[in-house]
């Protein structure tokens, strides 16, 4: 229990953080729904799935393969974090230099032309991202979650000021004659360049600081140490590829398979911007999970040598899923007031359906992150690509069959299948090689109980905001009563342990 309670106060900082961050930073969807077209809306929403995509070869799995080596092959930390920090330096500079000399090109190919600046300030944007992932890693190793926060908080503040000073400050100051037109290169009909430009003028400033709080690293590159780290990390660069596809395909694709007035008086790519934009309305299911794996991730491989690893891995399981399945559908049945609140044009509210379907996507991402530990930690990473190889053809086969026709419902289900796929495949192949006896039976109840009663309470209608905010709300009571009744031995021991 005391394992738990490490994991759940980690997690705790790094939520806090992450959420008071994410939350700042989420109200920029605000920002971009009231002074930014739908038309930048869909650009954000493409070119921010490529940098997603990107990040993953940038980084190739080698935060992963740090956390591994520095716990649990008898390493130096320092020594690993040296070598590890040093060759992502390297392949950086390549692949930010490649990418900055073919920008002409991929913005002809992405339908950009005349904007290569956009994906030179992409490249850019993805190396300062790259050479900070390993001293953030270190921090999360060193157990220094408030200095990671810290750092994390400063980025972000960052980002959100450069964003309202570009996008909302300056227009207004040019309106009243404050500052001249053009003021400092200014263009009033610039957009997705803004929140560029705010991202790369953030990630610059961020890096010193990181740098300095991880600690100085010299310069190594040692075979012996940089050739098992390789082999250990390539299956997880093929994984990452793979689920990042997952993730972020159905964005990148979106607008290139939508047939323009698939949806009244809209263009594809402005049909992708409400996708994107409601998109961000799931992001609090993803503030958890990526909380949880900050934590976790260290925590999982420090506790793989103990003989009841397997029951607290299960443990972990458990408490994850009743947490996250009651938050969403706390959030599902507040949609009604969440989502205009948020969005700020009527245009981006007819998407609001999908967002149940999104929260249940990032949940079952934060499942299968859970489920993959065996593979990380018995070092048969190669079953990694093979299960979200699977998962990222399932992605491709809904987006390409139901876009086209389902518009909405096809992107929002191909998030869904793919980590429902990658979920089964992983628990499968885990059972057989490294058992883990996770309560599934409860579990899948949880899961499929909690998206029936967001539905329920997304489409409950009754009649007036009150009405709606008591009724819908109600909802959560059959929730939590059936919770008490299946949990009530865990609550016992729970309260044995405080009292």
């Amino acid at each position: 229990m005391s394992s738990l309670k490490k994991l759940a106060g980690q997690t705790a900082i790094y939520g806090l953080s992450s959420i008071l961050g994410r939350s700042i930073n989420f109200l920029l969807i605000i920002l971009y729904t009231e002074f930014l077209s739908t038309e930048s809306m869909g650009s954000f929403t493409s070119i921010y799935a490529l940098v997603g995509f990107l990040n993953i070869i940038f980084t190739y799995g080698m935060e992963t393969s740090f956390f591994r080596f520095s716990t649990g092959k008898n390493l130096d930390p320092n020594r690993v974090y040296n070598n590890t920090q040093s060759l992502l330096i390297l392949t950086t500079l390549g692949l930010g230099s490649g990418l900055y000399l073919l920008a002409p090109s991929l913005s002809v190919w992405m339908d950009y032309p005349g904007q290569a600046y956009l994906f030179r300030w992409t490249a850019l944007i993805l190396s300062f991202d790259a050479i900070l992932a390993i001293p953030f890693a270190k921090l999360r190793l060193d157990n220094k979650p408030i200095v990671f926060a810290t750092a994390k908080l400063l980025n972000i503040f960052m980002n959100v000021g450069f964003n309202i000073l570009l996008i909302a400050i300056f227009p207004k100051m040019i309106a009243e004659g404050i500052i001249p037109e053009g003021f400092l290169g200014y263009r009033s009909d610039w957009g997705v360049e803004y929140i560029l430009l705010a991202n790369l003028f953030a990630n610059g400033l961020i890096i010193p600081f990181v740098w300095w709080k991880a600690g100085l690293f010299r310069f190594k590159l040692e075979k012996e140490i940089i050739q098992p780290m390789w082999n250990y990390s390539i299956p997880l660069l093929f994984m990452g590829l793979a689920g990042v596809t997952n993730e972020l395909l159905s964005r990148f694709l979106f607008e290139y398979l939508l047939p323009d007035n698939f949806y009244s008086g809209m263009s594809s790519r402005e049909s992708g911007g409400v996708f994107g934009a409601n998109f961000k309305l799931a992001i609090l299911m993803n503030l958890v999970v990526q909380a949880f794996k900050y934590a976790a991730e260290p925590f999982f491989f420090s506790k793989s040598n103990d003989k009841d690893s397997p029951q607290l891995y299960a443990k972990v399981m458990h408490a994850f899923i009743i947490f996250c399945t009651f938050l969403m559908v706390a959030i599902s049945v507040n949609l009604f007031w969440v989502g205009p609140l948020f969005l700020r044009n009527e245009v981006y509210e007819s998407g609001l359906f999908m967002v149940p379907m999104l929260l249940m996507g990032y949940l079952l991402l934060g499942i299968y992150f859970n489920l993959s530990i065996w593979f990380k930690i018995t070092d048969q990473t190669k079953y990694s690509f093979w299960i979200t190889l699977a998962g990222a053809v399932v992605t491709l086969l809904v987006i390409f069959l139901l876009v086209p026709k389902y518009g909405y419902i096809g992107g929002s289900l191909s998030t869904i299948l793919c980590y429902l796929v990658m979920c089964i495949l992983c628990f499968v192949y885990g059972q057989k090689f490294y058992p883990i006896p996770y309560q599934t039976g409860k579990d899948v109840f949880y899961l499929v109980f909690a998206f029936v009663l967001s539905y329920a309470g997304f489409f409950m209608d009754l009649g007036s905001p009150t009405l709606n905010l008591i009724g819908k709300n109600g909802l959560l009571i059959p929730f939590a009563l059936i919770l008490i009744f299946l949990e009530k031995e865990t609550l016992k021991i729970l309260k044995r342990k405080t009292s």
